[in-house]
């Protein structure tokens, strides 16, 4: 089966696991785990901040910054596609009590002008604009990329304005690549920012908060306030760090193989994509093939041993990752044509 659902499928290696099974312990809420602290303070030094907050999952990570930045009533500007709207169940709402003011940004990249339009001037009919949420890389954008110079714009704006802004940095690690930038360099436009270890880096859970040093404190008071405080949890953050020693600079092989599978799929009658918006490792493509649909193409290639998931009606969504190599991208686009030209 070639898995091509999502990064987070992806399996522990063994070394991973030994590295896992070999941690070393303690009380993480009595902040008494040494492997989650030198976690935490790696990630805070590699992202310019001065701390961190180990996390079980970027969902918990984003409500948890947001909860910290905003008060009952305040706004939110994002891209209306973003995972923080899209994907956290109305999270915001019920646990900060604010809402979002959805912008429509390119391929989920929010431009300065937008967000300036979007600032809502003060008044007390309305809602006060708090915070903007950025997400580098965008996942319903296919993976697309903050440009440094947009982030550093938008960073002067909202503080122009007595704005916070949080990234949403689940695979930024994928963006710098992209970018040929650092993460630190991205980080610095944020006043807080979150990477997930269960994507790219193949870690089995777990993504790091990070920010000044009181956000933080504030931050882990509503990480226990949410149920997300761990005890033994080094074992999890072992998996970061080997994560970060490994799996960091093989990130590329995950976007040549995604450029090779966009390419394969552009020949292909029935598909339509841009090869060229192909930045990392997301491919989303249209099924144009009569009476097929998203849901028939990725059924009958599940059936097949290709999956990939649904995204809209016509959109199918495919992301690379360290499981799958280069000789499975090219057995995946055989299966696809064979499959194609049978319907």
């Amino acid at each position: 089966m070639i898995d091509l659902r999502s990064d987070t499928v992806t399996k522990p290696s063994q070394a991973m696991r030994e590295a896992m099974a070999t941690a070393e312990v303690g009380d993480d809420v009595l902040g008494e785990d040494p492997t989650v602290n030198q976690l935490q303070d790696r990630m805070a030094s590699l992202l310019g901040k001065e701390a961190g907050l180990f996390l079980p999952s970027g969902t918990m990570a984003n409500q948890v910054a947001i909860k910290t930045h905003i008060q009952p009533g305040d706004e939110v500007i994002i891209d209306r596609d973003a995972h923080i709207f899209y994907y956290e169940c109305g999270a915001t709402a019920v646990i900060s009590g604010g809402q979002f003011k959805c912008l429509k940004g390119e391929r989920g990249i929010l431009a300065v002008e937008d967000i300036a339009a979007a600032i809502r001037p003060p008044d007390i009919h309305q809602p006060p604009s708090r915070l903007v949420c950025l997400e580098n890389t965008h996942n319903r954008g296919g993976g697309s990329v903050y440009k440094v110079e947009n982030l550093a714009a938008i960073a002067k704006l909202a503080s122009d304005h007595t704005i916070r802004v949080h990234l949403d940095g689940a695979r930024l690690f994928n963006a710098a690549l992209a970018g040929g930038t650092t993460v630190g360099e991205l980080a610095s436009h944020a006043d807080s920012v979150c990477v997930a270890f269960s994507k790219g880096l193949g870690a089995p859970a777990g993504s790091v908060l990070c920010g000044a040093a009181d956000f933080v404190e504030t931050a882990r008071r509503f990480r226990k306030m949410l149920g997300g405080g761990m005890r033994q949890v080094g074992i999890l953050a072992a998996a970061g760090l080997y994560g970060l020693d490994h799996h960091v600079e093989r990130l590329a092989e995950d976007h040549e193989n995604a450029k090779r599978l966009a390419l394969g799929l552009s020949d292909m009658p029935g598909i339509e994509l841009e090869t060229e918006v192909v930045e990392t490792n997301i491919v989303m493509f249209e099924v144009v093939a009569t009476d097929l649909g998203a849901d028939g193409l990725v059924d009958g290639l599940a059936a097949d041993g290709v999956l990939m998931i649904p995204f809209g009606p016509t959109t199918v969504r495919a992301v690379t990752h360290l499981d799958v190599s280069g000789a499975d991208i090219d057995k995946a686009l055989e299966i696809i044509a064979r499959f194609l030209k049978k319907v």
